[in-house]
């Protein structure tokens, strides 16, 4: 099972949680956020479909 390190999303309103939450205007920064946090956290980006995009962590504890 995968830990969730963040999420990025252009809708405030469909996010919450622990994990921590960045907010972006548009899809296009959305996606670079994401890949900017993938390479930094050293995780996985998932596209949701729904505006929102998770990292995980699937790496073995």
């Amino acid at each position: 099972m995968g830990k969730i390190l963040a999420v990025v999303s252009t809708n405030r309103e469909r996010v919450g949680g622990g994990a921590p939450i960045f907010i972006v205007e548009t899809e296009e920064e959305r996606q670079d956020v994401a890949f900017l946090l993938e390479k930094i956290l050293d995780a996985s980006a998932h596209d949701l479909k729904n505006g929102s995009m998770i990292l995980v962590d699937h790496k073995e504890s």
